[in-house]
């Protein structure tokens, strides 16, 4: 059974800084890309960034130079360092698994950025 739980959402004021975690059971990890997610209210789920396998690195244009993804393979832990945040980055943040077809979804964590 997949799982993948992510961590480290919370309120924090506009230029603060967070670290969120997604921690994965039931998956080869080392072999899955993994990316975190967003959706805000009324809003489609965008992909904020994505970690291959290898360890390349995506951003979406929004969020480059302020946010880094990594992970670590032993805890099989995807990360996401967010800084300078900003109001527009208030959303619900997902973790995302994927290797080949199959592909899996964390539960989700609020980020809540005030000005």
């Amino acid at each position: 059974q997949v799982q993948l739980v992510e961590s480290g959402g919370g309120l924090v004021q506009a230029g603060g800084s967070l670290r969120l975690s997604c921690a994965a059971s039931g998956i080869i990890f080392r072999l899955n890309a993994m990316g975190w997610y967003r959706q805000a209210p009324g809003k489609q789920r965008e992909v904020v960034a994505v970690i291959t396998s290898g360890g390349s690195a995506n951003y979406a244009d929004s969020v480059k130079g302020r946010f880094t993804i990594s992970r670590d393979n032993a805890k099989k832990t995807v990360y996401l360092q967010m800084n300078s945040l900003k109001p527009e980055d208030t959303a619900v943040y997902y973790c995302h698994a994927e290797f080949r077809s199959a592909d899996s979804w964390g539960q989700g964590t609020q980020v809540t950025v005030s000005s």
